[in-house]
């Protein structure tokens, strides 16, 4: 199993376990990612999800280049719709995912991070889009998404340079959320997995969907847009429990419906 992948506590968990290659993503791995992806859109048990690297040496170093024999070329112009992974420019995904980069983040690596709402990274971690090194380009998300994450000049500085790049630089890019100290990185996590969880799901979803199918109208068009996530968090009952725990100073209990 080149994939491991639970669900408890309305928590998803994702780990690419190929530790003999730093988790390098071979087609099978894909293959793997992509059913993940569809299982939790489809899914209404889940809140949160976290993807990770299996160890502490690399999150993922991006594709096997052992496992295809396409060329450049021909790996472009296979279609991948969501990216690498299938989650570097995923916009069917509602629920809130976190990226938990406990090592490296090369290459298509990187570009699943970049697909990510949330990014906790490990002090020893490095981030890099080193293509351009070897007579390649960043094709499953890098090049396209980057430059929407932070200003044009460090997207730029990233893929033209292809140097590793540490956790605290991409902190200070706006890219990494929180740099978690040695032998942090999972009570950081858990943290950011735990706020992300008290809210209620019904409205988690509808606030991802709104910045995933909205980010290119103005806002006064993507005010207008009436969602379905949007309305059924509105006419939810948790719409309700959420005010009525307010006011009588409790926790909520959220039914997600």
């Amino acid at each position: 199993m080149t994939v491991h992948y639970e669900v408890r506590d309305r928590i998803a968990r994702v780990t690419i376990d190929r530790l003999e290659v730093m988790n390098a993503v071979d087609q099978k791995t894909e293959a793997a990612l992509e059913r993940i992806w569809c299982d939790i859109e489809e899914r209404d048990d889940i809140s949160v999800a976290v993807l990770t690297g299996a160890g502490e040496k690399a999150f993922s170093v991006g594709a096997d280049m052992k496992d295809s024999s396409l060329s450049g070329l021909e790996y472009w112009a296979a279609p991948r719709p969501n990216g690498f992974g299938g989650i570097s420019f995923r916009r069917s995904l509602d629920v809130p995912l976190i990226a938990r980069v406990n090592g490296y983040a090369l290459g298509g690596g990187f570009e699943m991070v970049l697909g990510a709402d949330i990014v906790v990274a490990a002090e020893t971690a490095k981030f890099g889009l080193p293509e351009a090194r070897v007579g390649r380009m960043p094709l499953d998300g890098g090049m396209v998404m980057l430059q929407r994450k932070i200003p044009h000049n460090l997207a730029m500085g990233v893929m033209l340079g292809g140097r590793r790049i540490d956790a605290a630089t991409m902190e200070r890019f706006g890219l990494v959320n929180e740099v978690a100290g040695a032998g942090e990185l999972d009570t950081v996590t858990n943290r950011w997995i735990d706020d992300i969880a008290a809210s209620a799901p019904l409205s988690l979803r509808a606030i991802k969907q709104v910045v995933n199918r909205t980010g290119h109208l103005t806002p006064a068009e993507a005010q207008a847009m009436k969602l379905p996530a949007v309305v059924k968090a509105l006419k939810s009952a948790d719409a309700d429990e959420g005010v009525r725990a307010f006011l009588e100073k409790r926790a909520p209990l959220w039914q997600g419906a």
